[in-house]
């Protein structure tokens, strides 16, 4: 059964505060973050405040089965270090940045200080995935996967429920675009196979 998709989620909040927060260490804006835990807040690498209020009914059903679907996944390989939606990490062009799902290989997380583990770990994640809300803007989307690739990540799928679409984007590559496809994987996640029906 296919989900429908309402216009009923608020829109983020952009807080065009970008001379001062450029100004706030990382530990600060974590602090600034914990103070503020009923909503998730992403810093645009100049500065700019994001702030997304709670999904919707449809986005958190299908950003649980995401996860929980990924989750069976990293246990079975164990070479890297799954992440939900809460997790922030600190791109190195100075964004703090939370995908709806992400992945590190085990090696780069091990490689990171306890002290960096604890807050937003300075790391882009290898492999991200974003999933459209119904009030997400498409472009804004692509351009947050775009950021992924251009600091370090190897793969990104951008799912899409309104359009039945998933983008899918690698280093060096153009867009790879899939219009309703049944499943979508990638050698890069080795026995990894995301039945999208559980998606949408």
């Amino acid at each position: 059964m296919s989900t429908v998709l309402t216009p009923t989620e608020t829109a983020p909040l952009v807080l065009h505060f970008g001379p001062i927060l450029k100004r706030m260490s990382d530990h600060d804006f974590f602090e600034f973050c914990q103070r503020n835990t009923d909503f998730r807040i992403e810093r645009t690498s100049s500065g700019d405040l994001i702030i997304m209020p709670p999904t919707g009914g449809y986005t958190g059903r299908s950003n649980f089965k995401l996860s929980g679907l990924f989750y069976i996944w990293v246990e079975a390989d164990g070479t890297g270090v799954g992440f939900d939606s809460s997790t922030g990490f600190t791109l190195p062009n100075g964004a703090e940045r939370s995908p709806d799902v992400a992945w590190v290989k085990r090696a780069r997380w091990e490689a990171l200080t306890e002290d960096e583990k604890i807050e937003f770990p300075p790391i882009c994640p290898d492999f991200v995935i974003e999933l459209r809300s119904a009030s997400d803007t498409l472009s804004k989307l692509q351009d947050k996967m775009q950021e992924y690739i251009d600091n370090g990540a190897q793969l990104g799928w951008l799912i899409d429920p309104k359009e039945k679409k998933v983008h899918i984007y690698r280093p060096n590559l153009a867009v790879e675009i899939l219009d309703n496809p049944p499943s979508v994987s990638d050698s890069f996640l080795p026995g990894f196979v995301l039945l999208l029906h559980k998606v949408w």
